[in-house]
C-alpha cells in the first residue's frame, strides 16, 4: 500500500514539475505587470518636457481626474457601440453558416474550400485591413468614384467626416476579421451534438425551427458564453482598427476614439499614473461585464431551462 501510495506521489510531481513553465511565464509577463499597472495608478508619474515629474503618491487622485472630466464614459460609449455594431453581425451570420455546413440534408459541395475562405480574414493583420477600408472609402477612393458613376451620388460622400459611417466601418471590419473564427466555434460544437436528438425529435413532429431553437442553442450555450465573452473582451482592446482609419483622431468630434485608444495616448505621452488608473478601470469594466454575460447566459441547465 505505502509503495503503491509513494508511486502516486511520483507520478504527480511531474504535473507539478510541468506546471512551472506556465507559472513563470504567468508571474513574469501578467501578475507583476498587474501589479506594477495598480500601484501606478496611485503615483504621480509623467514627462513634462525633458524634466520627469515623480512618482509621488498622490492616492485617489489620478482616479478623480479620470471621472471628473466625463471623457471616459463617452469613450467607453464609443467603444460598446462599436462592439455591438459589429458582435451582432457577427454571431448571426456565424450561426447561419455553422448551421448550414453541419447540416448533413443540405450536402454542400467544397466545404472545406468554403471554410477557409471564411477563416482567411481572421490571418489578415487588422493594419492591413484598416488601411485598405481607409483607401476604398476616402472622399477620392474607388468606393465614391463607382457611387457617383452609378449616378448615386452627386459628389463625393465624407466617409471619415460622418459619426455614423465611422463607426459602420470599424464595426464592419472587425465583424469580416472574426466571424470566421466564430464559425469554426460554433460548427465544431454542432458537429458534436449527438445525431440520435435530432432524429427522435423529427419523429415527435418537430420543426428544423424548434430544433434549432430548442435543441441545437441550448447545447450550443457555453460556446455562445465563451464567443461573447471574448468577443467583449476583445471589443473593450479595440485599437489598432479605429486608430489606423482616423489617424489616432477618434474623429468625427472623438465618436470612434475607444478606451485604448485614450489609454495610448496617455502611455504616449509617458503619463502612467493616469495610464494605470485607465487601466485599472479597464480591467474592472471587463470583469463586471465577463459576470453580467455569465449570470445572464450560463445559470440556465443543459435542457436549456431556468
Amino acid at each position: 500500500m505505502k509503495k503503491k501510495a509513494k508511486s502516486v506521489v511520483s507520478y504527480n510531481k511531474w504535473g507539478y514539475i510541468f506546471l512551472i513553465p506556465f507559472l513563470v511565464v504567468f508571474v513574469v509577463f501578467q501578475l507583476i505587470p498587474l501589479v506594477s499597472t495598480i500601484g501606478n495608478s496611485f503615483y504621480e508619474h509623467y514627462m513634462s518636457g525633458m524634466k520627469e515629474i515623480g512618482p509621488n503618491f498622490i492616492g485617489i487622485a489620478n482616479y478623480k481626474k479620470l471621472f471628473s472630466d466625463g471623457d471616459i464614459w463617452q469613450y467607453f460609449g464609443n467603444t460598446m457601440i462599436m462592439w455591438i455594431m459589429g458582435f451582432v453581425p457577427q454571431i448571426i451570420v456565424s450561426l447561419l453558416f455553422a448551421a448550414w455546413f453541419s447540416d448533413p440534408s443540405l450536402r454542400l459541395k467544397a466545404q472545406r474550400f468554403f471554410k477557409t475562405v471564411i477563416y482567411l480574414p481572421n490571418l489578415i493583420m487588422a493594419s492591413a485591413f484598416a488601411m485598405l477600408f481607409f483607401t476604398l472609402f476616402a472622399d477620392s477612393g474607388p468606393i465614391n468614384s463607382i457611387l457617383i458613376s452609378l449616378g448615386i451620388l452627386d459628389e463625393p460622400f465624407r466617409f471619415m467626416s460622418n459619426v455614423g459611417s465611422v463607426r459602420t466601418l470599424v464595426a464592419m471590419m472587425n465583424f469580416l476579421m472574426w466571424f470566421g473564427n466564430t464559425t469554426i466555434l460554433l460548427l465544431a460544437g454542432m458537429m458534436g451534438i449527438d445525431t440520435s436528438l435530432f432524429e427522435a425529435a423529427e419523429v415527435d413532429g418537430a420543426t428544423p425551427r424548434q430544433i434549432f431553437w430548442r435543441i441545437t442553442l441550448p447545447i450550443l450555450r457555453p460556446i455562445l458564453v465563451y464567443v461573447m465573452v471574448t468577443s467583449l473582451i476583445g471589443g473593450l482592446q479595440m485599437f489598432d482598427v479605429p486608430q489606423i482609419l482616423t489617424d489616432g483622431t477618434g474623429d468625427p468630434m472623438r465618436s470612434s476614439m475607444t478606451l485604448i485608444m485614450f489609454l495610448n495616448k496617455h502611455l504616449y505621452s509617458k503619463n502612467y499614473g493616469m495610464g494605470g488608473a485607465l487601466s485599472v478601470f479597464l480591467f474592472i469594466i471587463t470583469g463586471i461585464l465577463s459576470v453580467i454575460v455569465f449570470k445572464f447566459s450560463g445559470n440556465q441547465d443543459k435542457y436549456g431551462k431556468a
